[in-house]
Parts: C-alpha cells; sequence; structure tokens
C-alpha cells in the first residue's frame, strides 16, 4: 500500500502533501520578503547615517557662522540629492552592462562607485552656476531669503521626485529634474516672467532628442556588427578586422567626451585640439586590440556568443569613463544650488556663479557613491535586465551611442539628457533586435515546408502564420510607456512641488 494513500485506497495522503508543500511555499517566501524588508531598512539606516554624518561635519565647518541652521538644513538635503542621483541616474552607465553579464552586480557597483566620485571630485570644478541651466536670473529674486528659500525648495522638490521615480523604477533625468524645481521655485518667487522661457523651450526638446539621436545611434552601430561580423561566414576573421576599429571609434570618442563633458570645468580646449585627441586617441585603441588584444584568436569559436566576449573588455572601460563622465558632470546637480545657498548665507550675495567649497563637492561625490551602492541595483537591473534583452555587443553599441551622441548633438548646439540618451540606446537595440527576429520568422513562415502527401498551405494559412510571427515582442512596452511617462513629467511634477515647497520655506525663513 502506497505511502500517500488512506487504508481505503483514497490519496488523502498526496493531498495533504500537496497542503504542505503550499504552505513551504508560503513560509519561503514570507522568509524572503522579510529578508528584503531587513535589507531595505538596513540601507536606509546606512543612508541615514550619511545625512547625520553631513550634518555633523556641516557644524565643524559653519556652526559658528549666522544662519547656520540654513546650511545645516541645505547640505543635508544636498546629501539626500547625491545619493538619489546615484540612486537612479548613475544606473544608465553600468546597467547595459550588468544586463549583458558582462560585469557583475558588485563589480559594477564598485567600478561605478570608484569612477563616480573620482570624476566629481578631479573634474568636477570649483564654480557652479547657481541657478541650473540659466532658466532663472538671480537678478529676479527680491532678496537673499526670498533666494534662499528659492534654492531649497528647488533641491529638496528634485530629490523628492527623483526618489519617487527610483521607487517605481523609472530612470529619470536629475538634471531635468532640478531644472523642474529651479522653474517651479523660480515662479513662486519672482514670476514667471523671470523664467527665461527660449532656454525652457530647448530643454523640453531634449525630451525627443536625446531618446531618439541615443537609440537611432546605438541601433546603427549595433546592425552594422550584426552585418560585418555576425552575419558572416567566418565570424573569427571579421571580429579581427571589425573590432579594433569599434574600439578605436570608441576610444576616440570617449576621450573627446570625457574631455568636452568630463573635464569641461577645468579644462576647454579648442575645436582642432578636440580633433586631435580624438584622431589619436582612435589610433591608440586600434593598435592596441588589433596587435595585442586579438593577436591570439585561436581560442575563439566561429559563433556569435565566443565572438561576442571580444566586446567584454571595451564595454568594461566604457562603463567606468561614463561613470567618470557622469560624475563630474552632474555632481553640480546635488550640489549647485547647496553652494549658492552657503555662499548666500556666509557672504550675503547672490550671484549667477558660485565657489565650490571641497567640503560641499565631497558631499556630492560621497553621496553619488552611497546612494549607489545602496539603493542602485534596482534602476541597474531594469535598464539592463528588464527592458530587453542585452549581450556583451549590444550594451557596448549602448554605451557607444552615449559618447557619440552627446558629441554629435554638442557640436550641433542641441541639448540632450545622458540619462535620456543610454535609455533610448537601449531601447534602440532592442527595437532594431525584434525587427531583425520578426522579419525572419516572417520569411520563414512565407516559406513553408511542403509536406509529401499533403496539399500546399493556403494564401490565409500563410498570412497567419506572418502575423503570429510579427506578435514577437522584444521589448517590455510596460517599461517603455511608463519611463516615457516619467520623463514626459519630470520637469511639471518637480516644478511643481517645488513651487508648493518655496511657500512653506519662505514662510519659515
Amino acid at each position: 500500500m502506497s505511502l500517500l494513500s488512506s487504508p481505503d485506497g483514497d490519496p488523502s495522503g498526496v493531498a495533504k502533501k500537496t497542503a504542505i508543500d503550499k504552505d513551504l511555499k508560503r513560509i519561503v517566501q514570507l522568509d524572503k520578503a522579510t529578508t528584503r524588508t531587513g535589507l531595505r531598512n538596513l540601507d536606509m539606516g546606512f543612508g541615514l547615517l550619511f545625512v547625520m554624518g553631513v550634518w555633523a561635519y556641516t557644524y565643524l565647518q559653519s556652526g559658528t557662522t549666522d544662519g547656520y541652521a540654513v546650511i545645516a538644513i541645505a547640505s543635508i538635503i544636498g546629501a539626500y540629492m547625491a545619493m538619489n542621483i546615484g540612486a537612479n541616474d548613475v544606473a544608465n552607465n553600468v546597467g547595459p552592462a550588468v544586463g549583458s553579464k558582462a560585469l557583475t552586480m558588485m563589480g559594477a557597483l564598485v567600478i561605478a562607485a570608484v569612477f563616480e566620485a573620482a570624476g566629481a571630485l578631479i573634474a568636477g570644478g570649483d564654480v557652479v552656476s547657481t541657478i541650473s541651466k540659466g532658466i532663472v536670473s538671480p537678478e529676479s529674486f527680491s532678496d537673499q531669503s526670498v533666494f534662499v528659500s528659492a534654492m531649497l525648495a528647488a533641491l529638496l522638490a528634485a530629490a523628492l521626485w527623483v526618489n519617487l521615480a527610483t521607487l517605481i523604477g523609472a530612470p529619470v533625468s536629475t538634471t531635468h529634474s532640478i531644472v523642474g524645481g529651479v522653474l517651479g521655485a523660480g515662479i513662486a518667487a519672482a514670476g514667471v516672467s523671470a523664467v527665461d522661457w527660449p532656454i525652457m523651450g530647448t530643454i523640453a526638446a531634449s525630451w525627443v532628442i536625446s531618446p531618439v539621436l541615443g537609440g537611432i545611434v546605438a541601433a546603427g552601430f549595433l546592425l552594422f556588427v550584426k552585418v560585418a561580423v555576425i552575419f558572416k561566414e567566418d565570424k573569427v576573421a571579421a571580429a579581427q578586422r571589425w573590432i579594433p576599429v569599434l574600439v578605436g571609434i570608441m576610444a576616440g570618442a570617449f576621450s573627446v567626451y570625457l574631455v568636452m563633458k568630463g573635464l569641461k570645468r577645468v579644462w576647454k580646449p579648442e575645436t582642432p585640439a578636440l580633433f586631435a585627441i580624438g584622431i589619436a586617441a582612435f589610433l591608440i585603441g586600434y593598435a592596441i586590440v588589433r596587435f595585442i588584444a586579438l593577436k591570439d584568436t585561436s581560442h575563439v569559436e566561429n559563433n556569435r556568443k565566443s565572438v561576442g566576449q571580444l566586446f567584454r573588455s571595451p564595454l568594461i572601460c566604457a562603463a567606468a569613463l561614463l561613470s567618470f563622465a557622469h560624475g563630474s558632470n552632474d555632481v553640480a546637480n546635488a550640489v549647485g544650488p547647496l553652494a549658492a545657498i552657503v555662499t548666500a548665507v556666509t557672504a550675503g550675495t547672490v550671484s549667477a556663479k558660485v565657489t565650490l567649497p571641497l567640503w560641499v563637492l565631497a558631499i556630492g561625490a560621497i553621496g553619488i557613491s552611497i546612494g549607489l551602492m545602496l539603493f542602485g541595483p534596482k534602476i541597474i537591473k531594469i535598464v539592463g535586465e528588464k527592458i530587453t534583452k542585452l549581450d556583451p555587443i549590444r550594451a557596448f553599441c549602448v554605451a557607444l551611442s552615449a559618447a557619440i551622441t552627446v558629441i554629435i548633438a554638442s557640436g550641433l548646439g542641441l541639448p540632450v539628457s545622458s540619462t535620456h540618451i543610454a535609455v533610448g540606446g537601449v531601447f534602440g537595440v532592442g527595437f532594431l533586435r525584434e525587427y531583425i527576429v520578426n522579419r525572419k520568422f516572417g520569411q520563414a513562415a512565407l516559406k513553408p515546408a511542403i509536406v509529401e502527401g499533403e496539399p500546399p498551405p493556403s494564401e490565409d494559412m500563410v498570412i497567419n502564420r506572418w502575423a503570429k510571427a510579427k506578435k514577437r515582442r522584444l521589448v517590455r512596452r510596460r517599461y517603455l510607456l511608463g519611463i516615457i511617462a516619467a520623463w514626459l513629467v519630470t520637469v511639471p511634477a518637480s516644478a511643481i512641488m517645488a513651487g508648493l515647497l518655496f511657500l512653506v520655506v519662505n514662510a519659515f525663513l
């Protein structure tokens, strides 16, 4: 008699075992949920420790000055904003590398944290704009206290919006967030006439320009790699011919990108110098890969996966360089308004440009790295894994498009967002892959095999097969729609919050 059956033959033992299995699954799920909650609480605890450390350090720096309370509050909000930048924006630099398995999550977090902090501290600059993108003139504010209230409201609104976007899993532009905050606070403090609306128009244009350009450039490079390497019969020989060229292009593009964006606060060479830097970097990158890295390819098998692994090292370098440039460029989003508040309180002046104290810059640099380590994995997984499936080749094309698109846009005078470019690049390679796969299946449907002894398929049958083949979706639409919606409401949402916060902050100050 079966041990799973009752004496009268009723298999009640099976039902009991099934119930026990379900209970065990519930216990395991509850245990995992409890662990996740505990880890989130632990992360929040570490974040709170950082904020308290910022408060203590601020006290040491300015505890004896008038207006210490305002500086302390501004420093805490700046630290909070920096952590949110790390949690959300940095994912665009390393997400594709993680999704393609070129980097582990921990490896990506370490590389990004180190290079983000290095970029902020080395090339973050000692002078920053107090009003992001010049959308509101400092002279528009009636007095110093109104200016300080506006900056506090703008910074807090931007931080709150980026935090909310991270919670719902939407990668958004922190630059647009602070722009929206300054816009809303500026209107509330000085009226609609204080805003430079033509500049706001160019910023709004970047909502469309950035992702479209990023997607087109990334898809273009992926199509080239497929035609020149992947679709060739001898993939290894094709890789030996073209990978050095692609890596050379990456080296040249990133060299120019780093000088234009990553080092712009410490060095601004003329256009001929930029061309020379790009060409020199291209030749060096080409030589290194052509004559050193690919000298021995006997271990490389003649298939797509094996050839794709040759892109792994360049992809890791690209993620590190993107992080460096991002840290140097976007640290001002966290500490620009903070530096303006510190200057306004301590020196009693309101200016469009202010000196950036080292301790203020350190808050931004360290905060970005801490936010990335504690809260960054969520957005990294979405960008690298959830939108579409990435491999080293596709991720390399996304990283390359990020640098090249910024260079093209800067040359044309077009405003772009690095966040929108990177995510647009992910969508671009995903939609190109979807098109190629559907076209392949569609062609197979139009040429069905003829089975001996059976009539050939009818026209309706062929059309049905084609329709089914076209239904394959390799880009998750819900992420596409959700991210676009978040992009569209970033500036209005942060502006509304900043306007309301200004009324509250100004009443207290």
